[in-house]
């Protein structure tokens, strides 16, 4: 366990957890929602600390991140819990772990992982030539102070830290980790708050929020929509969120990926694929100049092109990059600026 910094002592031992927008206020010897973050006698703990239960050497591309160092290598760690209840989890075996037992420990799950402390994760990085560390799988917000230790460390070393998140971060953990932030994924589940508070059990409005604040920091954003068939993929709900995203910046580039059926919701289909591409057309056609399809390998639609000559920039297939042909950043056929960390 880990003492806590993102949190306020309430009355009666009682405490208030400032790391994401649920704010939850926690009783003594009880978790908040993620089931990570312990009242222990009036003092908030991270019980993750150190123990992440995954950890991978990946493409940067299956973050998903385009614009950013392609075909480079990224270290990736997550631990278990999450301040989100989404239906169609797809890594639900760990994110929603600590909400079917009683306490963490009872898994096993302090004595079976492996321990990772900041020091060790950054020197194996260096040792191994690798330039960036994702903090992935499952929501980084709820163990922020551990993946905070580690961003501090990795700047000093020269290597770039990027998130994999839901949005749903504190305004508190927004402003500690963003001078360590170097990249970031952020799911945009759906443009229905219906849909955020029955589906995912939280709220759309801070997501939206942390998507412009992220922007306008500077910090490299691109965004996810998983679409799932008559859930969240009417053509009003999808020319919304391109709209949204176009307003803050047409060059942010949108994934647009594929649903399986999985967790809570198997009774749905796949995403067909005519419905990916509509919702490429979409996003297109609101201006949007990097609009790609995932979770299904097509190198037409994974694959960057200029916005303006479109030339074909860098070709994937799957999460493979084949070939990139960006030069100093630029288009080599127009020299029209391709944005992006390159």
């Amino acid at each position: 366990m880990k003492k806590a910094i993102l949190y306020k002592k309430l009355a009666d031992n009682k405490v208030q957890c400032l790391a994401c927008s649920h704010k939850c206020i926690i009783n003594e010897e009880q978790t908040g929602i993620c089931g990570v973050r312990q009242n222990k006698q009036g003092d908030l703990y991270l019980l993750v600390y150190n123990k992440p239960i995954s950890v991978n050497i990946e493409p940067i591309e299956k973050k998903p991140l385009f614009h950013f160092l392609p075909g480079e290598k990224i270290f990736s760690l997550g631990t278990i819990g999450c301040n989100f209840g989404c239906e169609f989890c797809q890594n639900w075996e760990i994110s929603q772990l600590p909400k079917t037992i009683d306490t963490i420990r009872q898994t096993g799950y302090e004595r079976q992982q492996e321990t990772w402390t900041p020091e060790t994760i950054v020197q194996y990085c260096l040792e191994s030539k690798i330039p960036m560390i994702a903090y992935t799988y499952n929501e980084p917000t709820i163990w922020t102070e551990y993946a905070y230790e580690i961003m501090k460390l990795a700047k000093e070393k020269g290597i770039k830290n990027v998130w994999v998140s839901n949005g749903f971060m504190s305004q508190e953990t927004l402003d500690l980790i963003s001078p360590y932030l170097d990249a970031i994924n952020i799911d945009l589940k759906s443009f229905s708050e219906d849909f955020y508070k029955n589906i995912c059990k939280a709220r759309l409005e801070p997501v939206k929020e942390n998507i412009k604040k992220i922007y306008e920091k500077g910090i490299w954003l691109e965004v996810t929509t998983l679409i799932i068939p008559k859930i969240n993929d009417s053509d009003k709900e999808l020319e919304q969120i391109a709209e949204f995203l176009k307003n803050i910046s047409e060059n942010i580039p949108w994934h647009i990926s594929a649903f399986y059926p999985g967790y809570k919701m198997v009774d749905i289909s796949s995403t067909p694929k005519e419905s990916l591409i509509k919702a490429y057309q979409i996003g297109k056609q609101a201006g949007l100049k990097y609009v790609y399809i995932g979770n299904t390998p097509d190198a037409e639609y994974e694959s960057t092109y200029c916005p303006k000559c479109n030339f074909l920039l860098i070709k994937r297939l799957g999460l493979d990059m084949i070939e990139n042909k960006i030069q100093d950043g630029k288009c080599p056929k127009c020299n029209t600026e391709i944005k992006g960390i390159f």
